[in-house]
């Protein structure tokens, strides 16, 4: 129960409440951000990518892994700028609590990376086995939160923060 999630109105909550996982904020040349268009959802919803983490997964492994599962980027065509320092957490609005995971979750906690990309736009392929995003673009970082659904901003503009240096 050392942590708090990154909702202001959460009090302290113990890890098994949260999800592991990772996020990935891909960067390109130009410092903009890579947002995939989530499959899923019929609203306007954008979002960087990001996955649970197996029992066990190494997280830097994890990372590969989940860009690769949801952009077709393989690893060749990143290179790992800086990790998080620190864990992140979000919770998913009560009514998606008991869609996602079996219910057994509050929200996630997530290891953030900051990831160079060094391909080529047509290196990314959403058309992947499980697709999640059905567009991609790349955004400005003044321009991320804009897209983001609402109880995701507080933990983006953190992340934001976190690699500031870098964008």
């Amino acid at each position: 129960m050392s942590t708090l999630p990154t909702n202001s109105n959460s009090i302290e909550m113990p890890d098994h409440l949260y999800r592991n996982g990772v996020g990935i904020m891909l960067i390109n040349s130009n410092k903009k951000i890579f947002v995939g268009k989530r499959i899923d959802n019929q609203s306007d919803a954008w979002q960087m990518p990001q996955g649970g983490t197996d029992v066990g997964e190494d997280e830097d492994l994890a990372m590969y892994r989940e860009l690769l599962e949801e952009t077709g980027i393989k690893s060749e065509n990143v290179k790992l700028i800086k990790k998080s320092n620190r864990y992140f957490y979000y919770n998913l609005p009560y009514k998606l609590q008991k869609k996602f995971w079996g219910g057994k979750y509050l929200g996630q906690k997530q290891r953030w990376y900051l990831v160079d990309f060094i391909g080529i736009d047509q290196d990314v392929n959403i058309a992947t086995s499980e697709p999640e995003f059905s567009d991609w673009k790349w955004v400005d970082s003044n321009n991320l939160l804009n897209l983001i659904v609402s109880f995701k901003r507080k933990l983006y503009q953190e992340i934001v923060t976190e690699f500031s240096d870098f964008l």
